[in-house]
């Protein structure tokens, strides 16, 4: 799953990165979104393009195609319990 399968309120955690571009991939990396970190999705656009994430205390757009690297899993409530992004 990546987190342009995510929908407006959904929680997920990093889990890494599709291959391609590794000098956006190192934009991400300097940008806090690393392998771990938990993010909640903000809004989407209504055409689906961008999408506005909270990560690490901050909130940060992302294009579909940038946000289509990023590999997640959904978090479920309990989950989300433990410690937010925001």
């Amino acid at each position: 799953m990546t987190m342009a399968d995510l929908k407006t309120g959904e929680y997920a955690e990093i889990t890494g990165y599709a291959l391609g571009n590794a000098a956006y991939r190192a934009k991400l990396l300097a940008l806090g979104v690393t392998r771990g970190t938990r993010v909640k999705i903000i809004n989407v656009a209504p055409l689906g393009d961008p999408f506005e994430i909270a990560v690490r205390g901050y909130h940060l757009s992302l294009r579909r195609d940038e946000a289509d690297i990023v590999k997640v899993r959904a978090l479920a409530v309990d989950d989300v319990r433990k410690g937010s992004p925001e």
